[in-house]
């Protein structure tokens, strides 16, 4: 399978100091560890899971250079936005900072067309300079699904649109997508409960949360796909099912809150949330000890050195 960002990416949280302003030393050294221990193949910079709009566009694009300059696999910049305008700004700040590809999310709220849509992100795609993106679906987030017909549409007629984030909970769809589209247009799951599903139907990796600190077992798992082992696949992805809810909690603890726990229990000082996601529960962080003691991953990669 190619992979143009590589097989395992995480769409890493941004930490913040104890003030709640972006802490880019603390950026640096997650990126480093997350590459050097966790075998990522390459990041996703500012998207949902890196608390993107609460950010302003100056610290994106600080956000992009720090991260850039810290490690050498693919850096993919989030800068979509509900407001083509904005997006459009913040992408062509992104490409001044020397970044990999871009992940543009669906437009969130106003729930525009599908014509609007193909519009949008045409705009955004010829604002990058060329620059890979990938289009992200999450409808449970955004409050409008990108219709097949419509990536058909932007994977036929963009050039640089390359592939898709998919968060959109129906395997079944995206590989109706695969067939239908292009040659080397890829997918990523962009659901870590479905990662197996949509590799098993030609996903060629996965911008996931839980990969945070399930980097290995992930490489494990699509190996192992890759040479046809489905029982080993199968037991890689039981192995990390504690994992994947952990980081997908709701209500009380929404992404990315657990996982910013699952780090600084670890050893990263990434902090906490900004508002309006900084509330957090009682007993996360002895919830996220417990799980890495029983969990049965390769407890000794997740030490923070």
């Amino acid at each position: 399978m190619t992979a143009t960002f590589g097989r395992v990416l995480s769409a890493m949280i941004t930490p913040f100091d104890s003030d709640g302003k972006l802490d880019l030393d603390a950026a640096q050294a997650l990126a480093s560890w997350l590459v050097d221990t966790q075998g990522h193949e390459g990041l996703v910079l500012a998207g949902t899971t890196g608390e993107s709009a609460t950010l302003t566009h100056d610290e994106q694009g600080q956000l992009f250079q720090a991260v850039r300059s810290a490690v050498s696999v693919p850096i993919v910049a989030g800068t979509g936005s509900n407001d083509t305008a904005a997006a459009i700004d913040l992408t062509e700040r992104a490409v001044a900072t020397g970044v990999d590809g871009l992940l543009v999310v669906t437009p969130y709220y106003n729930r525009p067309s599908q014509a609007a849509l193909i519009d949008h992100f045409k705009a955004i795609a010829a604002a990058g300079s060329d620059l890979p993106t990938l289009i992200y679906d999450h409808p449970g987030r955004t409050g409008r699904k990108i219709e097949n017909d419509t990536l058909l549409t932007l994977a036929h007629e963009v050039d640089n649109v390359v592939g898709l984030k998919d968060a959109a909970g129906d395997p079944g769809a995206t590989a109706q997508l695969m067939l239908d589209a292009p040659s080397g247009f890829e997918v990523y799951s962009g659901d870590d409960a479905l990662t197996l599903p949509l590799l098993a139907v030609g996903a060629v990796g996965a911008i996931g949360v839980a990969t945070h600190w399930t980097g290995p077992e992930h490489l494990r798992m699509i190996e192992a796909l890759e040479v046809g082992d489905l029982a080993a696949a199968r037991a890689l992805n039981n192995l990390m099912l504690p994992s994947f809810a952990f980081a997908a909690q709701q209500a009380d603890a929404p992404n990315p809150v657990p996982t910013k726990a699952m780090m600084r229990v670890i050893g990263h000082a990434v902090g906490h949330g900004r508002s309006p996601m900084h509330h957090e529960p009682a007993g996360l962080e002895a919830a996220a000890t417990a799980l890495l003691e029983r969990s049965g991953l390769d407890i000794e990669s997740q030490i923070a050195g």
